[in-house]
């Protein structure tokens, strides 16, 4: 059973900075695809970063240039720094990770900022 855990979320003003991490059971370096996700209230979950096998990066457009996703192999670990947070960025995020078929979620970490 792979077990991701998020942590890092917190409220913070508008312009402010978080880092969120999310260790993975399992090696990282065995998933396809490693990300984050979040969900704001009464909206669907939408993509916010992803790293592709081979690093490859992919970010919405809605945070390029602010936010940041990176991983360490050797702790297992996916961080994503936000800057320069927006009321807009409040939201649960998730940790997302895809192997061939099977895809897991960690429980969240919730983050708000204020105005």
């Amino acid at each position: 059973q792979v077990q991701l855990a998020e942590s890092g979320g917190g409220l913070v003003q508008a312009g402010g900075s978080l880092r969120l991490s999310c260790v993975v059971s399992r090696s990282i370096s065995s998933f396809s695809v490693v990300g984050w996700y979040r969900q704001a209230p009464g909206k669907q979950r939408e993509l916010v970063a992803t790293i592709i096998t081979g690093d490859s990066t992919n970010y919405a457009d809605s945070v390029k240039g602010r936010f940041t996703i990176s991983r360490d192999n050797t702790k297992n670990t996916l961080y994503l720094q936000m800057n320069s947070l927006r009321p807009e960025d409040t939201a649960v995020y998730y940790c997302h990770a895809r192997r061939m078929i099977n895809a897991y979620w960690g429980q969240g970490t919730r983050v708000t900022v204020s105005s």
